[in-house]
């Protein structure tokens, strides 16, 4: 009996000391960085074929098309390149973009129609991407220290966080709540608030698939819910860890597509 009695009372006191630590659970830093690293990182490196319908607030559409490829670098380094096919106005433009984690990415972009290569300034990473409701940003992602994140609530399926920039003049947003798939770790939805606290755009993941055993959106939308447009991109042929060499995303490039992407 004495022997029993000593087991329970050692079992008990083991899950007491485990419980803590259960409870916490994760932080709202490594929910933010496992977000992250789902939602630009799976893979070494990834290609995708986008059609981007952009929807005027009269209900009149346009679409553009365009492939993007995606390398992981060194540390948490990425590099990115975009080339449009479509419309004819914007036929063989192409976005290059080499993410500097810890300080400002590198952005270029190329308007052919002007024989004219464009820095993109680090201000300008938060203006619309092509005419669309995505921004610059949105498309290697944004820094998860630039922010400071907040768990603001735990459900069956999400992790519901509240995210302040670190520097409130390098932004437009006061604020953005984000809601974080809890299998995925993909983020599913973000609503931005204004300094009068009103919301006034929004990202959502509208369709996830996996592919390569990696779950991927594969179609997402924006939408400026003042002006009341939006955007939605639909993915294709997505693939990843195709091998390619980090020559592809250079200034070079700008001006003629690698082979890589399909042209």
């Amino acid at each position: 009996m004495k022997s029993l009695r000593f087991f329970v009372l050692t079992a008990l006191a083991v899950a007491l000391l485990a419980a803590p630590v259960i409870a916490a659970g994760l932080t709202a830093e490594e929910i933010v960085e496992k977000a992250n690293r789902a939602s630009y990182y799976a893979g070494k490196d990834g290609k995708a074929d986008i059609v981007m319908t952009i929807t005027a607030a009269d209900g009149s559409t346009r679409s553009r098309e365009f492939t993007m490829l995606r390398l992981n670098d060194e540390g948490d380094d990425q590099k990115f390149y975009v080339y449009f096919q479509a419309p004819a106005d914007v036929r063989k433009m192409a976005f290059l973009v080499w993410k500097n984690a810890g300080r400002d990415d590198d952005r270029w972009l190329w308007l052919p129609a002007l024989n004219l290569k464009k820095r993109i300034a680090p201000g300008d990473k938060r203006t619309s991407f092509v005419g669309s409701d995505f921004f610059y940003e949105d498309v290697s992602g944004r820094g998860t220290d630039e922010d400071n994140h907040s768990l603001q609530e735990e459900t069956a399926d999400a992790y519901v966080l509240r995210s302040e920039p670190k520097d409130a003049d390098a932004v437009e947003f006061a604020w953005y709540q984000v809601w974080i798939d809890k299998q995925t770790f993909l983020p599913m939805k973000a609503i931005y608030y204004d300094r009068q606290g009103q919301a006034y755009r929004q990202v959502e993941a509208l369709k996830v698939e996996t592919i390569d055993d990696h779950p991927t959106v594969i179609e997402a939308k924006a939408a400026d819910l003042k002006a009341g447009t939006s955007t939605v991109n639909s993915f294709s042929n997505i693939s990843y860890d195709n091998g390619f060499n980090s020559r592809i995303f250079t200034e070079r490039f700008l001006r003629r597509p690698p082979r890589e992407v399909g042209n």
